[in-house]
């Protein structure tokens, strides 16, 4: 080995061709000292700047890429073009440094814990206390808001509310508490110890809540409460009133049970009762036709009866018809015989007259009573003479008959 291989320098090729430093470096050898070229003192200055520049993109985490968990969203900003891009699938995402950037946003669903009596840190606040619309007291030992990001909304988080965890900060705590006291105060202390309004009112301060923090691109998952403390008479009262619910319960309960029971025996009894109908019906049915047949049987014999009826009514309407013309001609002669005897006595006058009347009399025979207290009777007496009547006179002086 060379006194130069010795002393650490450079060894000199065996083709005999001399580096360019070579001039250098022997006027270098007699002193003890080397000297560095310009080129190299460049690069090496340069590779310092780049060691220098990486270790400072490293310690700011800028190397122009960056990883989005799955339980992250992120937003890449180019600061040159003004853009924005929402990014919601997990992976690595490369930018420019210095020109570009990359926030990630926790996607997962926080807790805004309301317990105790003092607030500690941004996620628990002291316990809420709601005063209900009858002017009772009530309040809930723990009460828990589950949120999250709206990942769609994540540059509305961070230009509203700052890269990594600021929206955790002041949103939640911010409206819960008076949104909770609203809709908690909007019912009476009985009405919120009932389990129905005491699900109604979360569901509404969540709905409300949500309105809210849309714009800060935050939503609020649940709403867990727990039961409502009460002053400790109110405890018992209601208590009491749940021990008379449940007693009302049970009464109702019973209620039903006799209702069902009683439309159960509505029931057997109108099934009697439909069968008995049935039975009814038929037996109306038999009876009507019976009736029927009694009727048409009537009938016939009504009409049979009038039918002969009318023959009897036509045969002695015959008969007098025939009496009837028969005494027609009779009376129509002695008519005529009596007009004809008129006829001869409006001709003859009185001299029928006396005839007649001595026909009368000549069958009247006269009773002479020559007894009268008066000698010379100037007049006889007589009444109701008939044709066979006896005249009796009476006669001055004694009786004759």
């Amino acid at each position: 080995m060379s006194d130069d291989e010795e002393r650490g320098g450079p060894r000199r090729p065996k083709d005999g061709f001399d580096p360019p430093w070579d001039s250098e470096w022997k006027k270098g050898r007699g002193s003890g000292i080397s000297e560095v070229p310009p080129i190299v003192r460049t690069a090496g200055a340069l590779l310092a700047v780049l060691v220098v520049l990486l270790a400072a993109l490293g310690i700011s985490g800028r190397l122009g890429v960056t990883r989005v968990e799955a339980n992250e969203v992120a937003l890449r900003v180019n600061y040159l073009t003004g853009t924005e891009a929402v990014i919601t699938r997990p992976g690595y995402q490369f930018y420019v440094p210095f020109l570009m950037d990359v926030y990630e946003i926790d996607r997962t669903t926080q807790e805004y814990l309301m317990t105790g009596d003092g607030y500690r840190g941004d996620s628990v606040a002291p316990y809420l206390t709601v005063r209900a619309n009858d002017g009772s007291n009530f309040w809930f030992d723990e009460l828990k808001i589950q949120y999250e990001v709206i990942p769609e909304a994540v540059d509305t988080i961070v230009s509203d509310s700052g890269p990594g965890d600021d929206y955790k900060h002041e949103w939640i705590k911010a409206h819960a508490r008076s949104i909770l006291r609203d809709e908690f105060g909007r019912y009476s202390a009985v009405d919120v110890s009932d389990p129905t309004t005491y699900k109604q009112a979360p569901e509404e301060a969540k709905r409300i809540m949500n309105e809210a923090l849309r714009d800060h691109g935050i939503r609020v998952v649940r709403i867990v409460t727990p039961t409502p403390q009460f002053d400790e008479r109110y405890e018992d009262a209601i208590e009491q009133r749940k021990e008379a619910d449940q007693e009302v319960e049970e009464l109702k309960a019973r209620f039903l049970q006799l209702v069902e029971k009683k439309e159960q025996r509505l029931a057997a009894v109108r099934k009697e009762k439909d069968v008995e109908m049935q039975q009814l019906q038929g037996e109306l049915i038999q009876s009507l036709r019976a009736a029927e047949q009694e009727a048409i049987r009537v009938r016939k014999t009504a009409d049979a009866y009038a039918t002969e009826r009318r023959a009897q009514g036509r045969a002695e309407e015959a008969k007098l018809s025939a009496e009837a013309l028969g005494l027609t001609a009779k009376y129509t002669k002695e008519a005529e015989g009596i007009e004809s005897r008129a006829r001869a006595l409006e001709e003859r006058g009185e001299v029928v007259v006396r005839e007649a009347l001595v026909e009368k009399l000549l069958g009247v025979r006269f009773t002479l009573v020559p007894y009268s207290r008066d000698p010379a009777p100037e007049r006889l007496e007589h009444s109701g003479l008939k044709p066979t009547d006896e005249i009796t006179p009476a006669v001055s002086g004694g009786e004759s008959r």
